[in-house]
């Protein structure tokens, strides 16, 4: 029984290695050479990634990026959300539902998602909220609220290195692994940092 028992462990363990370590990789590969799935200007790449839910336990978060500009092998992200309704304010980590993001995977195409300068989304006093200005100056908030912030920052702002991510690993391993600042103006790769790609739409 208990031999069984260890040899059931054992081949389960085989067959999980074997998908993370060679058919996962296999299959990211043969994706990203698709033009649904390749790496560009404007794709969505979706995410989920673990994280604190506020106490000591972790949870699943759910995050969708827009790619705004690829410099070498600098990608800058901005990340796909909802404006709040007055009185009805959205999570401000920039997750969104597990619910919405399965959706989006589907609908993305089909809905407008508006690019907003990051200073609109603090006029008039409420930030991240849609309000008549926002709805003045960029009238697609009138068909949805989704909106990315359109950064267009020089690479050698400290500014700019806010969702920046590596391209090469992006391609070669899927994970979205950041350049960062580390107490130093050159910017530095943090492998401990990076998060899995779910899947990249054009």
């Amino acid at each position: 029984m208990k031999k069984t028992f260890l040899i059931s462990l054992l081949i389960i363990i085989i067959l999980y290695a074997f998908k993370q370590l060679v058919y996962n990789p296999y299959k990211w590969k043969k994706a990203i050479n698709t033009p649904e799935h390749k790496l560009q200007s404007g794709s969505f790449i979706f995410s989920k990634q673990r994280g604190s839910n506020g106490s000591q336990s972790m949870e699943n978060k759910y995050f969708i990026f827009k790619v705004i500009a690829i410099d070498g092998d600098y990608v800058r992200l901005s990340v796909i959300r909802q404006l709040s309704e007055k009185d009805k304010l959205k999570q401000s980590n920039f997750s969104t539902t597990k619910q919405a993001y399965n959706d989006l995977k589907d609908s993305i195409h089909k809905i407008t998602i508006t690019p907003i300068l990051p200073g609109d989304l603090y006029k008039e006093g409420a930030s991240f909220t849609l309000n008549d200005y926002l709805l003045a100056k960029y009238p697609a908030l009138n068909q949805s609220r989704y909106y990315y912030e359109d950064v267009k920052l020089s690479v050698d702002s400290v500014q700019y290195f806010s969702l920046v991510y590596s391209k090469e690993k992006i391609i070669s391993k899927g994970k979205l692994v950041p350049w960062i600042l580390n107490n130093s103006t050159t910017p530095e790769l943090a492998e401990r940092l990076s998060e899995n790609i779910d899947l990249i739409l054009n």
